[in-house]
């Protein structure tokens, strides 16, 4: 688990606003500990991946919901076939 300010120094594009926002919207679900937000390798992992869509792939705010959820359920539909024992393409 890392806080805020750890995750901030590990991604300098991140603006703590944005961050509050995701949160809000559900699109990151960090834990509490007392005060301060704590976020795990999964929670770190989901911001990776939406600042790599916003400023690499330039999804914009409307669309980005829509596309979490398209790939939301893609990994689910990757697990569900591996539990059957079928390997997903890569």
């Amino acid at each position: 688990m890392i806080t805020l300010e750890l995750l901030c120094a590990r991604f300098t594009r991140l603006r703590v606003e944005d961050l509050r926002g995701w949160i809000a919207e559900g699109h990151v679900r960090p834990e509490r500990a007392g005060d301060e937000l704590v976020f795990t390798e999964l929670d770190v992992e989901r911001i990776r991946l939406i600042l790599e869509l916003r400023e690499d792939m330039a999804v914009n705010e409307e669309a980005l919901p829509v596309v979490l959820s398209l790939l939301d359920q893609l990994y689910a539909l990757r697990r569900r076939l591996r539990a059957m024992g079928v390997e997903p393409d890569a």
